[in-house]
């Protein structure tokens, strides 16, 4: 880097020929150009771009020092980024999404490209990731959702969450799911989040989804919907649910549904932990109190609470009319079958029952997740991160520490320097790459056409549109 006599004119601030200071406006840029050699830069492929994704590629960037740098390149199957907060998160809590803000950021800074709608396993393989990178990091969650194991299963009407809540959600790949929502009753079985949201999506009254970004295709079904009960199941006592109090505490609010949960299943929970039980249990049951206490309500929609029921068969003939399930009960503080049943008469039933990853070729998994110590993958340069590392467990700030301890191993195993590679432009020069350029123009496009009808955003779930969005 030199430059020429008229510039170092210019940048001498003594004027005319100064031999010293040209001198040094000749060096100085030399200098600093060999100091920027004798960075050392690694190239880190993360793959999956969710929650988990984003906080691996955020600690990278805090690991970097004045003799170490991170060169970040984010692969993600979809056209669009963000994982479970665009694709997960309810659309009536908008403010869980505002950690996108935060993703954009790290998008933004340096030595960071986002490679958009390009599946691993058939774009490029993992061989092809493990050769071109000094580390590979899996941080494609679980999207798979685990089965209930009984008869019945299959009928139409017979969901999984991981199928439903994609679908409300704008997922290109469920936006045709048949979500058969002419019956006045839905069983929903879960005891977590995911079934208190997606209990709540189906009890709700569908102007609520309005402002809100909801799947245009969601809001259409909904508005024609049939339900006005929802029945949420749960296996265990009140105690043991797997609810957070922030989302319970939001049922008493909701103004067009009815809320209705036992006082004496809550009281008798209440008896049954001591002094010393976790803060989380006492939050989460002094929540249901509230809701046991609240004045009823008359309204069309109601969702109610029931537990101890073990779903045991689904019966119908082309599709759902029933469900069959056992009644549990408490015995020295072990769950145990009465022996008795319970029938409830529906057409819909989803089940939220936790999640599993979906395997990669070239990566071992085992119980639903990838085989992993602590984030590292056997004695390779693969690691993993979020619910692919740990399964489905805590909520989308848990994925900030977690990546946080992973990198840091991750760093410390690396080599004492980088190998020449190739890039991974080489392999996808046919295909349709969504950089960050082009995922901005789809957001841009997305955010101003929800503007026009009052909400957020409105998600196209059409792969060749957003592709056209994004200029593609």
């Amino acid at each position: 880097m030199r430059l020429t006599a008229n510039e170092v004119g210019e940048l001498n601030p003594l004027g005319g020929s100064n031999p010293l200071v040209s001198a040094l406006i000749t060096v100085v840029p030399l200098v600093i150009e060999r100091l920027e050699e004798l960075v050392l830069t690694f190239r880190i492929a993360i793959v999956g771009a969710g929650p988990a994704g984003y906080f691996a590629a955020l600690a990278l960037q805090n690991s970097a020092t004045d003799e170490r740098n991170f060169a970040i390149d984010m692969i993600e199957r979809l056209p669009t980024p963000w994982g479970l907060v665009r694709s997960g998160v309810a659309p009536d809590h908008p403010k869980i999404k505002t950690v996108s803000k935060v993703f954009e950021k790290i998008a933004t800074a340096e030595n960071f490209r986002l490679f958009s709608n390009v599946e691993l396993g058939s774009d490029v393989a993992m061989s092809d990731l493990v050769e071109r990178y000094d580390a590979v990091v899996i941080a494609t969650g679980s999207s798979l959702g685990r089965k209930l194991g009984i008869p019945g299963e299959d009928l139409r009407g017979s969901l999984s969450a991981a199928d439903f809540v994609p679908w409300y959600n704008a997922h290109p790949d469920f936006a045709n799911l048949d979500v058969p929502l002419d019956t006045d009753t839905a069983v929903v079985i879960g005891a977590g989040n995911v079934a208190m949201d997606v209990a709540r999506m189906l009890a709700l009254d569908p102007t609520e989804f309005d402002p809100t970004d909801t799947a245009d295709h969601a809001i259409v079904a909904f508005k024609k919907s049939s339900v006005r009960r929802v029945i949420l199941c749960a296996r265990r006592g009140p105690e043991h649910a797997a609810f957070t109090s922030p989302e319970l505490r939001e049922l008493p609010k909701l103004e067009h549904t009815n809320v209705l949960m036992s006082k004496d299943e809550v009281s008798a929970a209440l008896s049954r932990i001591g002094d010393d039980a976790e803060k989380d249990v006492k939050n989460n049951l002094g929540a249901m109190e509230l809701i046991t206490q609240k004045e009823p309500t008359s309204h069309a929609r109601t969702l109610e609470f029931e537990f101890f029921l073990t779903p045991l068969e689904i019966h119908g003939s082309d599709r759902v009319t029933e469900i069959v399930l056992g009644i549990n009960k408490i015995e020295n503080g072990t769950i145990v079958a009465t022996g008795e049943m319970k029938t409830i008469k529906c057409g819909l039933v989803v089940s939220a029952i936790g999640y599993s990853a979906e395997p990669i070729m070239g990566v071992p998994y085992a119980k639903g997740k990838v085989e992993n110590v602590e984030g590292r993958v056997g004695e390779t340069n693969i690691y993993t991160v979020g619910w692919a590392k740990r399964g489905p467990s805590g909520v989308i700030g848990t994925n900030k520490s977690d990546a946080s301890d992973v990198i840091k191993l991750l760093v410390e195993n690396l080599p004492n320097s980088p190998k020449e590679k190739d890039d991974i432009e080489d392999l996808l020069y046919d295909k349709k790459v969504v950089s960050q350029s082009h995922w901005e123009k789809i957001n841009a496009a997305e955010v101003l056409a929800g503007e026009f009808h009052g909400k957020p955003r409105n998600k196209s779930a059409n792969v060749e549109e957003l592709l056209r969005l994004g200029g593609l």
